[in-house]
């Protein structure tokens, strides 16, 4: 009987040690957080070879608005500024989307796509597939992938889309030294 309840009471520890443990969408929501109000400079990593559209250009990435449900991070590739990653916290977990404006701020025609984090998330790295209204906005991205990663030590933010699993793009930034504001 001593055995049986040692056994059960293990049992029950180890369930709410792990219940209460990590929360990985949250606390990525969190560490994103943390680096409101601050812009990094960035670089195309991949493909290696120059010939991204991005490949040798100026990317800043500005953690510009940040709320408790949702963080706006403006993706600016040169002068342009048409680009802003949404992170929006929603019953049904986290969620990216790429909101796509006009120099006049009207929305672009294709814009507000992404998907909602995919289980097995770490408080460092998310990874957003395409969702439905994606997929019929844009038939060829309906295998996309996004990936979102603050790097473990802090230093990085990297930005990844895969299609079919393949890599297509990524671009890290240097969160080491944030630009004057």
């Amino acid at each position: 009987m001593n055995r049986l309840f040692l056994l059960l009471l293990l049992f029950t520890l180890g369930c709410t040690t792990t219940a209460t443990t990590s929360q990985p969408a949250p606390d990525f929501f969190s560490r994103l957080s943390a680096l409101c109000s601050k812009s990094y400079r960035g670089k195309v990593v991949f493909p290696a070879d120059g010939k991204d559209p991005f490949a040798g250009k100026l990317l800043t990435m500005r953690v510009q608005s940040c709320s408790d449900t949702e963080i706006r991070v403006p993706f600016q590739v040169g002068e342009d500024k048409s680009r802003t990653w949404v992170f929006t916290r929603a019953s049904q977990g986290l969620q990216l989307k790429h909101d796509h404006r006009h120099p006049d701020g009207t929305p672009d025609s294709i814009t507000q796509y992404g998907g909602y984090a995919k289980p097995g998330g770490t408080p460092s790295r998310q990874s957003f597939p395409a969702d439905d209204y994606t997929a019929k906005l844009l038939p060829a991205a309906a295998t996309n992938e996004w990936e979102t990663v603050i790097s473990d030590d802090q230093k990085t933010f990297s930005y990844l889309l895969r299609r079919g699993g393949q890599l297509r793009f990524q671009a890290d930034f240097d969160l080491t030294q944030p630009l004057a504001q």
